[in-house]
């Protein structure tokens, strides 16, 4: 009996990897006759998991979606990176995600060896979050859910919209993707209104419905969907622009600056070069100028150059 539940064990440790298994290899890998694999695959059933079969030169056994969560086999590393996981999102910034991860962390920790549990102790004692205030708007773990499932089965959907001013509208449109970037989601989806793509915040989204209408897939607006993403919220951010020459060489400015400049310097020569950048406005402009450590000087916007002069007051006031 309890060779039969180690070997049964190891089918479904084999079964879980995404791929057909032919019946001839699984006995192979379990020492046994195909007519045994038959066998212990229809105990399987029994006990709930759906492994479905197909015959051919190609066919074989698969584990599928049932219609009920059975037991999963983790291996250590598995186990350990679920249980980290859910840790965090134990205090993540998804409402309604906290407790439903903090219960199946019970339960993890409740069957995960004494090695194992030392393991995930080490990782959490040793890592330190930059500031444990929270920062951005907490998020329902539904709404998600429910903007994942209309994209996953290509529904259109209506919802209500805050701009920035805190104006609404509704919209409708033709949901890809969600995006998380730092402790915010945007949904990426095919404004049909607009007959364009938009950026989302889902924050701002409230009433979310399905229309009931599957959508064909569009190609796309970018192959990374992250760095549009990103790319998209910065042009948001950045309300106002400035330009300057800067006296050092663009390298170095270009490794000062990180990915703020959005590739926009130009050498002029050795040890100067032409920096467009922008900002949510020119007093944040001025602030990452400082930062450049640099000598430069600003080039057409009277706006920029005066906002510039007031951080240069402020700072020689502050010197006796």
């Amino acid at each position: 009996m309890l060779e039969t539940s180690g070997r049964l064990l190891n089918l479904l440790s084999l079964l879980q990897t995404p791929r057909e298994w032919p019946g001839p290899e699984l006995a192979r890998r379990l020492n046994v006759t195909v007519r045994t694999v038959r066998n212990d695959v229809d105990r399987l059933r029994q006990l709930g998991y759906p492994v479905h079969a197909s015959r051919g030169a190609v066919g074989g056994y698969r584990l599928e979606a049932g219609t009920a969560m059975p037991p999963l086999l983790l291996d250590d590393d598995e186990a350990v990176a679920v249980a980290v996981s859910l840790r965090t999102a134990s205090g993540g910034a998804i409402e309604g995600l906290e407790e439903t991860a903090l219960r199946a962390l019970v339960k993890l920790q409740q069957v995960l060896p004494q090695r194992l549990g030392r393991r995930v102790d080490a990782l959490q004692s040793h890592t330190v979050r930059v500031s444990a205030r929270r920062r951005g708007p907490q998020l329902d773990g539904r709404l998600l859910a429910m903007i994942a499932g209309t994209a996953r089965d290509r529904e259109i959907m209506r919802f209500q919209y805050s701009d920035y001013a805190g104006s609404a509208t509704e919209r409708r449109v033709e949901p890809y993707r969600l995006v998380n970037w730092g402790r915010r989601w945007y949904l990426v989806a095919f404004d049909l209104e607009r007959n364009d793509w938009r950026t989302f915040r889902v924050d701002r989204i409230t009433e979310p419905r399905s229309v009931g209408h599957r959508f064909t897939l569009r190609e796309l607006p970018a192959e990374d969907i992250a760095a549009y993403v990103a790319a998209k919220t910065r042009q948001v951010q950045m309300k106002v622009r400035g330009r300057v020459i800067v006296h050092a060489a663009a390298e170095r400015v270009e490794s000062r600056m990180g990915g703020w400049n959005e590739g926009s310097i130009e050498p002029l020569s050795a040890d100067r070069c032409l920096l467009q950048l922008g900002g949510r406005s020119v007093a944040d402009i001025a602030f990452w100028l400082g930062v450049l450590d640099a000598d430069f000087e600003v080039v057409d916007s009277p706006e920029l150059a005066a906002a510039v002069k007031r951080v240069a007051d402020r700072y020689t006031r502050a010197t006796p």
